[in-house]
């Protein structure tokens, strides 16, 4: 499978000005990806450029069926405290996805990194949403590309 997937990782802040283009290069991205003969769509369920790439694999399944949008999540109740339009955004596309896994039964201090670790280690490629060099987003770029993970930088 990691041959034909591709994995995504962003900041949860998307500027209002950015998220349409972004938005835009994401379809393109994964136009041109699936053109490659990626299938498998690997996302991380966290709010911001997470959820824009789980809409823009849906959006792609569209037209391609075989497409997956797999899912790997840091814990089942992630969403626990988000706002109520967010939550049901997040279950809408939970129940979408061909396939989800958590990385632990419960919150732990490491289950957002151990999730970061699972999603750049079924891929071959990584697209990203990357503007400083800090945080989740970047501790999992970095991993991707000690991994030998073709980046794709959307910023």
């Amino acid at each position: 499978m990691k041959e034909t997937a591709c994995c995504f990782t962003g900041h949860r802040a998307i500027p209002a000005a950015e998220a349409e283009r972004l938005a835009r290069k994401l379809d393109e991205t994964l136009r041109a990806l699936y053109a490659r003969g990626y299938r498998q769509f690997c996302c991380g369920g966290a709010l911001g450029f997470d959820t824009m790439a789980e809409r823009a694999v849906l959006r792609l399944k569209e037209t391609c069926p075989d497409a997956a949008l797999l899912l790997f999540l840091p814990y089942p109740e992630q969403d626990g405290n988000w706002r109520a339009e967010d939550r049901a955004e997040y279950r809408r596309i939970l129940s979408l996805a061909d396939a989800v896994s958590y990385a632990s039964e419960g919150y732990t201090a490491g289950c957002m990194h151990a999730r970061d670790r699972q999603l750049a280690d079924a891929a071959s490629v990584c697209v990203a949403y990357l503007v400083r060099p800090s945080g989740g987003t970047f501790y999992t770029v970095c991993y991707a590309r000690r991994n030998g993970l073709e980046i794709v930088n959307l910023a």
